[in-house]
């Protein structure tokens, strides 16, 4: 559920680096220096590679989620739909929503209803229509767990991590979820950890509402569609790319280590 509090690509031109052709002595041999030149070029363009998803995120893969839900309490009101894009990387270096996975769910036996909530969200638990396409919890989960399994194998990640508008409040219904269902070796997903589209958000835009941080990136947003947990979970995939592919990575960012010498000099100055 993306909770509504008060409080998608630059078009940069690409580098081209152009390496020398080495050149011969007269026993054919490169000459020292051309062998260094030959070097230093193809380590510089070792170094301006794009990075892959796996080097970027330490080998977690960024995946959106949004629920919505019955209620604010994880552990007693109904998870009712859930929605997932995981976030891909291309050989330009530019972030992209993946695949939609999405799931519209039958309360869990016992689940609390709250009338406020079902009428924020718009959601009738007992709509014919419905229930003729929701799942139970347990399927609906391993079948949406068993698609991002595959793309974290192909993009060589260990992890999925949460990505969501104020996002330990969905963590906290999937985790609960997970619990229920007795899914927890299917669950590729960090048990704690997540990238907030809150935080980036107000660092990016000054902003904390989803429609108006994505109206500040130029994203549309359409209310009428909000409280759909895939159309949320769409919107706030484009708002992540967006933020991602437009904000600057601080110097020495992944590739650089101080060494233990470098270390103690800095101690000096």
């Amino acid at each position: 559920m993306t909770i509504q509090n008060d409080a998608t690509l630059s078009n940069d031109d690409s580098l081209h680096i152009q390496t020398n052709k080495p050149s011969c002595n007269n026993k054919g041999i490169d000459s020292p220096t051309d062998s260094n030149a030959n070097q230093t070029n193809e380590e510089t363009e070792q170094d301006l590679a794009p990075m892959t998803m796996k080097e970027r995120f330490r080998k977690f893969i960024p995946v959106i989620v949004d629920v919505e839900t019955a209620g604010f309490n994880a552990q007693t009101d109904a998870l009712l739909e859930i929605a997932c894009i995981p976030i891909l990387l291309n050989e330009d270096g530019i972030f992209y929503p993946g695949e939609a996975l999405n799931a519209h769910i039958e309360p869990f036996e016992g689940a609390n209803l709250e009338p406020r909530s079902l009428a924020f969200t718009g959601i009738d638990p007992n709509n014919p229509m419905r229930k003729a396409i929701a799942e139970d919890e347990k399927t609906a989960l391993r079948r949406i767990f068993k698609s991002l399994k595959e793309v974290r194998r192909a993009e060589d990640c260990r992890q999925c991590v949460l990505v969501g508008h104020n996002a330990h409040f969905d963590l906290a219904f999937l985790n609960a979820a997970v619990m229920r269902t007795n899914s927890k070796n299917h669950n590729p997903f960090h048990q704690f950890s997540v990238f907030d589209t809150v935080t980036l958000s107000a660092l990016a835009f000054g902003q904390t509402v989803l429609a108006r941080a994505c109206k500040a990136a130029g994203l549309e947003f359409d209310g009428n569609h909000a409280h759909s947990a895939l159309y949320d979970t769409q919107k706030t995939a484009e708002l992540f790319c967006h933020i991602l592919n437009h904000y600057p990575m601080l110097p020495n960012a992944l590739h650089t280590e101080q060494t233990e010498v470098e270390l103690n000099d800095n101690d000096d100055e």
